[in-house]
């Protein structure tokens, strides 16, 4: 086995092993701290996550609305493929920063409008990272897939470990839909959007904070884009060598 391999099989072990943890003192505390705060948000802006996040299930299962010109990769090594994933999450990330930053500048108003864009923004990289790895994003077993990761990503430490048994588990994961013509109201999309807003909450409340909010922003945008691709990678090298 390669160095670069070896590498690969270690990281996947942590991967493992941070993803199936149980949650940790400070984190239960969070959690509630993070009811609380949820009280306190605007009904508004829980109607726009639950709206945005509708859509984007919508459109990962029957648009072409995160469709790039990103060709997909069928002829290139593993470690040849993470040398342009990598340059991805740097444009991605820096593009999620630059947007949040933008509507932090405008108040409740453009931070209410974030939400909708930086789910675009997750989206389309998710479906470049997918041909970057060597899958058909046009595929419906990829486009179920890539709605786990973002899933494995943004859920809360009960409901990320189920997501990781199905995500490493695909073969038999995806047999659940063989045959069968996949529907937006088969998909728990509400417990999907719960799972999401109450991860992303509080960071993204203290966006809508005029001035301030532009440091929260960018910030948050680029961390969420930094779990994202973290999940992203290790969710496709688990495919690609186990």
């Amino acid at each position: 086995m390669s160095d670069f391999l070896s590498k690969v099989e270690r990281e996947l072990e942590r991967w493992e092993y941070k993803t199936n943890r149980s949650p940790s003192m400070p984190a239960k505390v969070s959690r509630r701290w993070q009811k609380k705060v949820n009280d306190k948000i605007p009904e508004k802006v829980h109607r726009v996550i639950t709206a945005s996040v509708k859509q984007m299930v919508r459109g990962t299962l029957a648009s072409s609305d995160y469709l790039s010109d990103q060709e997909i990769i069928t002829d290139q090594t593993l470690e040849e493929r993470e040398t342009l994933f990598e340059k991805r999450v740097h444009l991605y990330k820096r593009t999620a920063a630059i947007e949040g930053a933008g509507t932090g500048f405008g108040g409740i108003f453009l931070g209410i409008a974030d939400f909708p864009l930086l789910l675009n923004i997750k989206m389309k990289f998710l479906f470049e990272t997918a041909k970057i790895y060597g899958f058909d994003s046009d595929d419906m077993e990829e486009r179920l897939f890539l709605l786990h990761i973002f899933q494995l990503a943004f859920s809360k430490e009960e409901r990320k470990k189920e997501v990781f048994h199905r995500v490493t588990d695909w073969e038999n994961t995806k047999k659940e839909w063989e045959g069968k013509t996949v529907h937006l109201n088969q998909l728990d999309w509400k417990a999907f959007q719960l799972e999401y807003r109450d991860f992303i909450d509080l960071p993204k409340t203290m966006q809508l904070i005029p001035g301030f909010g532009a440091i929260v922003g960018a910030t948050a945008n680029y961390h969420y884009l930094d779990i994202l691709a973290y999940h992203a990678k290790n969710s496709y090298r688990h495919r690609f060598v186990r």
